[in-house]
């Protein structure tokens, strides 16, 4: 089992927007979390990205990206996620669990292609729905099974 942390929760009242980093946040089972505008009954209710692609990202196209810049909502730290498959378990503080339902998606113009210039939820985006509930903060311990 794969271990690291949560770097940074951000999210948005609504879709198409950058979002705001939060120190914590209430997942709901099979909704999303509190508050963000991709809650709700479907596939992608919560995205993860790795923190260390958001570093090589900002060296490789001199930006500086951080915490939901990406339109992200958690991004994940100390853990390689290019092996994550769609089925696999995300455990969050040994109560919140996450299921990878879809890796990547279409790739559109976005608001963040357009700030940046560049998008990581195409390629590397973990889409997930809530399996099981509660409360993620920031730092809280991070581990992924099959």
């Amino acid at each position: 089992m794969t271990k690291g942390s949560i770097y940074s929760i951000s999210v948005s009242p609504e879709r198409g927007q950058l979002k705001k980093e939060i120190p914590e946040a209430n997942f709901i089972e099979n909704f999303g979390i509190e508050g963000d505008g991709h809650a709700g009954d479907w596939g992608r209710q919560v995205t993860c990205l790795s923190w260390s692609s958001v570093k090589n990202t900002n060296a490789a196209y001199q930006i500086n990206a951080g915490p939901g810049d990406f339109a992200e909502n958690i991004l994940i730290d100390d853990i390689d996620l290019s092996n994550v498959e769609s089925g696999s378990k995300i455990h969050i503080a040994n109560s919140v669990v996450l299921e990878v339902t879809q890796i990547g998606k279409e790739d559109h113009p976005s608001i963040v292609s357009r700030t940046l210039g560049v998008s990581l939820l195409p390629t590397e985006g973990l889409f997930c729905r809530v399996l099981i509930g509660g409360r993620v903060r920031k730092g809280d311990p991070v581990t992924i099974s099959e």
